[in-house]
């Protein structure tokens, strides 16, 4: 029995097939032009024919011997006559994609280690196509997105990626494939989109308990919201026994001169709870498995509609919540370093 280290050591001879194909399919894509709308043209279209059609190639191929062999006129009838048929199959594979046209929508972030979505909408100025497979062609065990696409209209396929790290991602090339109508031919052809896509931090599964909130101070939007008896929080009634210190003497002289009383501050509304969630309270984590933790607990208190804020080395956001508010936390985890 080999070892681990010995089986690494001669894995890139055991298949040296598949590392030819992913160094031929690295440098055909390095060639190819990035854009977001191609249109499928005589140039970037190609086909082979399938095991299927190989196998219709020889069946011809005895056939035809045999009817020489024979003298065999009808011999001779059906051989150029499933000869024709396969010269058609083959254009008619062909022009299921030639002129027709691919393009991405904008794609929407996701988290690593989950599928990223690519939207694509396939046009066809003409006739019908039937047929139509979409993959990723970086994944050839992938099951194609089959399609059709009316006469003269649009259909919509969507393409999944699953990104392995954080950060700014580039969509991957997409092969368009059929083999329409007979599946002796098969024609293909690969785009490049040119978007790119933002990935969060894989969350961490399960999430951690939230951190506890801490007292802060409730600022101004406190002390202009009404409290049950109807009075304004942060400011109240003189009561006997408060200390001078307390009393709002600006507010206070504007009563007096139209017969009202005394206003003191309100000490009780002047504090507020606020949530952090704070790097430094993943002690004991890699980097990457502290902001998996801290996107598990954005998730969180998105979730429970909670104002929190992000605290990262050199960077808070303050504490807010919405849906704006937690694409800016998680854009700033994607993006941190």
């Amino acid at each position: 029995m080999l070892s681990v280290a010995s089986r690494a050591r001669f894995l890139p001879f055991i298949h040296p097939i598949t590392a030819a194909r992913q160094r031929l399919r690295a440098w055909w894509h390095q060639r190819l032009p990035r854009t977001d709308t191609l249109l499928l043209t005589q140039r970037n279209v190609y086909i082979v024919p399938t095991r299927a059609g190989l196998m219709f190639g020889a069946t011809l191929a005895v056939l035809l011997l045999a009817s020489i062999n024979y003298q065999l006129n009808l011999g001779y009838v059906l051989t150029f006559l499933l000869a024709g048929s396969g010269v058609v199959s083959m254009h008619l594979t062909h022009n299921t994609l030639r002129g027709l046209t691919l393009q991405l929508r904008p794609p929407k972030s996701g988290h690593a280690g989950t599928p990223v979505l690519m939207d694509i909408t396939l046009g066809s100025s003409g006739k019908a196509r039937f047929g139509i497979g979409l993959r990723a062609d970086d994944t050839p065990a992938a099951v194609p997105t089959w399609t059709d696409v009316e006469a003269g209209g649009h259909a919509q396929a969507q393409v999944s990626f699953v990104p392995a790290t954080r950060g700014w991602h580039d969509m991957p090339a997409v092969r368009a494939e059929t083999r329409f109508p007979l599946g002796l031919f098969r024609a293909w052809a690969i785009w490049r989109p040119a978007a790119r896509v933002l990935v969060y931090p894989r969350p961490e599964q399960p999430a951690a308990p939230l951190p506890a909130a801490q007292a802060a101070p409730a600022g101004p939007a406190a002390a202009r919201r009404t409290s049950d008896s109807g009075e304004v929080e942060g400011i109240r009634g003189y009561r006997r026994g408060d200390p001078l210190k307390l009393v709002v003497w600006k507010k206070a002289a504007r009563n007096l001169e139209t017969g009202g009383d005394l206003v003191s501050r309100d000490t009780s509304a002047t504090t507020a709870q606020s949530l952090w969630l704070d790097w430094q309270q993943c002690t004991g984590l890699a980097p990457e498995d502290r902001l998996s933790r801290l996107t598990a607990w954005l998730q969180v208190a998105d979730r429970a509609h909670a104002r929190h804020g992000l605290r990262l080395p050199g960077i808070d956001i303050p504490p807010d919540h919405g849906e704006l508010h937690l694409r800016r936390c998680l854009e700033t985890l994607a993006l941190w370093h």
